[in-house]
């Protein structure tokens, strides 16, 4: 049996799971998340825990990978996922701007993003962004593509990196010749 698979999931209180054949809609204080089952695994609610099981022992990848999901849903809604980011370098700065996420980057012009539905964005000073969400996907979806826009060069450290992101430093072409 998978180990991940057979891990029950607690339901904390707030959280509603509702179970409809394959389809299991998990709603909290932070929004509302869907997912559909693979055909293979099977879902139950008992006593406010979840459990996951599956009919053949070839379904062990499966067995863990719905389970670890629908763990992330129930603690997407009830908890809700951030990632921070950091922006290095001078001159580049972050702000919001209504529901945008405006950024100077050293191009010519402004980056623009625009927040998603079910995505939040704060930005508490020039270079530190936090985007946070119930859905795990989404969240780290997004702050991959703001990442995206300027990422961190081995040389400098400048560009928008993980707050957590350890950026390996080259040395240049000075730094290796011998006298």
């Amino acid at each position: 049996m998978s180990r991940i698979g057979r891990m029950p999931i607690p339901v904390p209180a707030g959280v509603e799971v509702k179970i409809d054949g394959a389809h299991v809609a998990v709603k909290g204080k932070l929004g509302e998340l869907t997912h559909t089952v693979n055909h293979a695994i099977t879902v139950k609610l008992e006593d406010g825990v979840l459990h996951v099981t599956r009919a053949k022992d070839d379904d062990a990848a499966i067995h863990g990978l719905e389970r670890s999901l629908l763990a992330n849903m129930v603690h997407g809604v009830s908890t809700g996922f951030e990632k921070k980011l950091e922006i290095n370098g001078v001159g580049y700065r972050a702000s919001k701007d209504g529901k945008n996420l405006v950024m100077n980057l050293g191009y010519s012009h402004q980056v623009i993003m625009p927040e998603i539905p079910g995505i939040t964005i704060e930005v508490r000073d020039q270079t530190h962004i936090t985007i946070k969400g119930p859905d795990k996907q989404a969240v780290g979806q997004f702050a991959a593509e703001v990442r995206e826009k300027r990422p961190p060069e081995p040389y400098q450290g400048k560009g928008i990196k993980y707050a957590d992101e350890t950026i390996l430093r080259k040395e240049g072409k000075t730094g290796g010749k011998k006298k």
